[in-house]
């Protein structure tokens, strides 16, 4: 079949090096930043995306999968931020069905509170739940007696189980729909680049007038002149702001976040697993995900804000302490497969205390700061289209941008996405049907019949590097494919094959020794055998979410 015309990186580039006055410049390539910019093209804008890494490098490829509402914030009592996620979940599922699908959950009841008490006081929570999502349900909330949840989740411990309560969510693959968010700006006429870093601010009697760009590639500066600029930095946007005006107090308390992937066969069926109540009072997710299942997550302050966060010793132990005593067959870190962790950018109120960041607000705030510089952190992935309407009301309110109708990106399928919103039949582990409707045109690469791994073929990598931007083998393995988050030692294994497919399709600039070296050493730090037991993060730290 014709390969459709998508311009290459270079080509990318070159529009920035073009002197113009753009309507948008947006710093910073995760969720929020792509829906800005895919929001602002859809309604004509001129927009410029500048991301230092990759797509979703960052926390935006680091949640724990799920599309949903939260049931947690229920029992806060915050039921318009449910509301909006659980609309925001419905418009997910209709405009990428390809990479959004619902998700059974199950929450074990055991004992005699089980069989009463907690039974009826998550039950009407969960129907509320349902309520809230009006005709948007993905299912009804149904009370499963012992044999059934056995039946539908064999891997669950037996012992002292009385039933389970079922409710629905969504799951998602949050990188590969990072990807199709940028493809679709990029559709839409927006300039996306990757590896290019913002590294100044300009300024015109005190006004933000544009920013100042990095090609890591080449070296190459470009001075973009923007009417208006927006920092979706996630974790990191305070260093933007400092670049703005140094004396600005910190936004952003981080909060990490941990997961741990083990076998299959440790939560056998389709069945996500929810436990509302560990020791320390807070949620522990088991969640089946691309034939692999993910444990998690932890809530740990931290201080830093490396891109690669290390997990505690603490948090890896609480985990799978709490997973052993909900799954039949205990894990252990021999079980571990990969471990990986996020940095989440909790929103700080001025009376937060220092390291309290159970107490931050996982809401989004859009910031217009005196100079006229737009920020934005916070947030979930599940709303970020929301999100993205949010920052570009603010930016049409305070005269940075032309006023332009909001919503078109509620009905404006991403790339890949079938005609009909019925997802495609999931194979296990999932392959061609992450592509949507591309997948004719990965089959057509030469490659299409050679594994590298399950659900990863030679024309895949082909794929990645010739239509979806990848750079290097982490791009591929990492956020392309998502073989580093399920198996970080079968990933290390096909690296160097990997390495060498990209280097025949990105030609000599790419190193390939060099991008296989990094990979491999990152690797490492993803097998969850080798992270070291005296890794020790802050007292009492690991809380799960």
């Amino acid at each position: 079949m014709t390969p459709p015309a998508w311009p290459k990186r270079a080509d990318l580039v070159a529009r920035l090096a073009q002197r113009k006055t753009w309507d948008l410049v947006v710093i910073g390539g995760g969720a929020t930043g792509l829906g800005v910019a895919l929001d602002a093209s859809a309604r004509g804008l001129t927009v410029a995306l500048v991301e230092a890494e990759d797509f979703a490098k960052g926390t935006s490829s680091r949640a724990t999968k799920l599309v949903h509402g939260g049931v947690r914030y229920l029992a806060q009592g915050n039921l318009s931020l449910v509301r909006e996620a659980l609309r925001e979940r419905g418009v997910l599922l209709r405009i990428a069905p390809h990479l959004v699908r619902p998700l059974p959950f199950l929450l074990p009841l055991y004992g005699a509170r089980g069989r009463w008490l907690d039974k009826w006081f998550y039950l009407s929570g969960l129907m509320l739940y349902d309520l809230l999502a009006g005709r948007r349900q993905l299912g009804r909330t149904e009370a499963l007696a012992r044999a059934e949840t056995l039946a539908r989740a064999p891997g669950l411990l037996p012992e002292g189980l009385v039933g389970a309560l079922r409710y629905w969510d969504g799951q998602f693959d949050d990188a590969r729909l990072a990807v199709a968010l940028a493809r679709t700006a990029i559709a839409r006429g927006a300039t996306v680049v990757t590896r290019c870093a913002a590294v100044g601010l300009a300024h015109h009697q005190g006004w933000i007038s544009g920013v100042l760009v990095e090609d890591r590639e080449t070296g190459q500066r470009h001075a973009l002149d923007s009417r208006c600029v927006v920092n979706a930095t996630g974790v990191w946007v305070d260093a933007v702001r400092h670049m703005d005006h140094a004396d600005c107090s910190n936004l952003v308390a981080p909060s990490q976040g941990v997961h741990l992937v083990v076998d299959r066969s440790f939560l056998p069926g389709e069945h996500a697993i929810l436990v509302p109540r560990t020791r320390d009072g807070r949620v522990l997710f088991a969640v089946p995900w691309l034939g692999h299942v993910i444990l998690g997550t932890t809530d740990t302050p931290r201080d830093d804000l490396a891109f690669e966060p290390a997990p505690f010793a603490a948090e890896i132990d609480f985990i799978l302490g709490e997973a052993g005593r909900y799954l039949a067959r205990a894990p252990t870190r021999a079980d571990l497969r990969s471990v990986w962790v996020g940095l989440r950018p909790l929103v700080r109120p001025p009376e937060s205390r220092p390291g309290d960041t159970k107490a931050l607000s996982r809401e989004h705030a859009v910031l217009v700061e005196r100079s006229g510089l737009v920020t934005v952190t916070g947030g979930k992935w599940t709303t970020y289209r929301a999100m993205a309407e949010d920052v570009l009301e603010h930016c049409m309110t305070a005269g940075l941008l032309p006023r332009r109708p909001a919503g078109v990106t509620a009905t404006l399928p991403l790339v890949g996405a079938p005609p009909s919103a019925e997802p495609p039949p999931l194979s296990d582990p999932p392959g061609l049907q992450l592509y949507g409707t591309e997948a004719p045109l990965v089959q057509s690469l030469p490659g299409a019949d050679r594994e590298l791994a399950p659900g990863l073929t030679e024309a895949m990598v082909r794929f990645a590097a010739r239509f979806e931007y990848a750079r290097s083998v982490e791009d591929m393995l990492a956020r392309r494919s998502r073989l580093l988050f399920l198996d970080a030692q079968l990933a290390a294994s096909v690296a160097p094959r990997v390495s060498a497919l990209l280097g025949e399709d990105l030609g000599a600039r790419f190193d390939a020794d060099r991008s296989l070296r990094q990979f491999v050493e990152l690797a490492r730090a993803y097998d969850g055998t080798a992270v070291p037991e005296t890794l020790q993060g802050p007292a009492g730290s690991a809380r799960v979410q």
